[in-house]
């Protein structure tokens, strides 16, 4: 790179700098894009999902709003942390409006990643209120078990809570996979992990809770939740695994 002197800096006037200033801010802003995107999509072969650059806004935007995310509302009941076996809460999901996307691949960390790129999309400006919405965390997918229980049904659903601005007046998506729907408040029993979350993963996370819980008719043996506070490009995710109490 030629450096500039002194009188080369006095030859040029105000608007020249601007203008190649800016130009430089572009090739920076283009750059740090495509180092995003090279991330996800490295991050998404690792989950046998195609990131498509028109995730590259969606994507850069949610990275500049990183730090602006807001807390689902719980009700805490009771706090445990168990040595050795992480952090264990009873809690109550607040009501409100959720946006749902249901995939069905073939692998559920597929599911799970292609339902969140369509979320990330409704959330950076596909949808009627043409803004961004806001993050709020975590983003909870649901899972079923086959009837023998030896395995996760294909069908998973991925949740993402409006943001409180939101909840009187949910935008409408853009995409037809985005639906809103309204779920009642809902106890669970929370056990923390970090790490990746596949079907391997959470199967034992599961078989984790159940030896701690032992023998117990209070809790549903075929559905869980999977609550996840950190975007898929983080390595080290905080999660959760939610055990849903049987109705009564």
């Amino acid at each position: 790179m030629a450096l500039i002197s002194l009188e080369d800096l006095d030859g040029l006037d105000d608007e020249q700098i601007a203008e190649e200033t800016a130009d430089g801010s572009e090739a920076r802003e283009e750059m740090e894009s495509q180092r995003l995107l090279n991330h996800w999509q490295a991050v998404g072969r690792t989950h046998h999902v195609s990131v498509p650059t028109e995730m590259t806004g969606p994507i850069q935007e949610m990275t500049r709003q990183n730090q602006q995310r807001e807390q689902i509302p719980f009700t805490n009941i009771s706090c445990q942390d168990k040595l050795g076996e992480g952090l264990i809460e009873e809690k109550v999901c607040p009501g409100g409006m959720w946006a749902c996307v249901t995939r069905r691949e073939e692998l559920y960390e597929q599911s799970i990643s292609n339902a969140f790129m369509k979320l990330m999309r409704f959330i950076c400006k596909e949808n009627s209120a043409g803004r961004y919405l806001g993050m709020t965390i975590p983003i909870v997918n649901i899972i079923h078990l086959t009837q023998d229980g030896s395995a996760f049904e294909k069908d998973v659903v991925t949740a993402y809570y409006l943001p409180s601005e939101f909840q009187a007046n949910p935008p409408e998506a853009a995409d037809p996979e985005v639906s809103i729907v309204f779920r009642p408040p809902f106890p669970v029993l929370a056990r923390t992990f970090s790490g990746t979350t596949t079907e391997e993963t959470l199967s034992h996370q599961i078989h984790q809770l159940w030896e701690h819980l032992g023998p117990s008719g209070d809790f549903q043996r075929d559905s869980y939740m999977v609550a996840v506070y950190t975007n898929p490009g983080v390595e080290q995710r905080r999660n959760e695994i939610w055990f849903l109490h049987r109705d009564p």
